[in-house]
């Protein structure tokens, strides 16, 4: 399996924000999309950082409630780490897991076209395994 097959079941929409965007706008963004990060870009297409609940809370706890003024450039994770729809879930699972964030944009050809969540990742393997454990029951019902 691929990044491929999880935007085709969880579709491509990419929930962004520009760099000069307030704090409070993206966490108001954030919970009326229901997601836990936002893509920062200019123009919806090239990334220029993702700004995640952890970025938000790690902010929270350096500078205190005094982060409403801040704009999204301020506190945005700028080295991000992007995907291609051809990678593999397991490359993805270890991404993740060593570098320890939960969302990964899909980028083709120097374009934005998707956003995957540690959630999708998992509920993708979980897919998998039930099928190839249907499979085999299926090869062991027939022997």
């Amino acid at each position: 399996m691929n990044v491929r097959s999880i935007l085709e079941h969880k579709g491509r929409t990419v929930a962004t924000i520009r760099p000069d965007t307030g704090i409070e706008a993206a966490v108001a963004l954030m919970r009326f999309k229901g997601v836990g990060a936002l893509v920062v870009s200019t123009d919806s297409a090239v990334v220029e950082g993702i700004i995640s609940e952890r970025d938000i809370v790690r902010a929270l706890a350096e500078w205190g409630t005094d982060i409403g003024g801040m704009r999204v450039a301020t506190l945005m994770s700028r080295d991000v780490v992007t995907c291609t729809e051809a990678d593999s879930i397991a490359d993805l699972m270890r991404i993740m897991t060593e570098r320890r964030f939960r969302h990964i944009p899909v980028v083709e050809r120097g374009a934005l076209v998707g956003i995957v969540s540690i959630g999708d990742v998992v509920k993708s393997r979980i897919e998998e395994v039930e099928s190839e454990s249907d499979a085999m029951r299926g090869l062991i019902a027939q022997a």
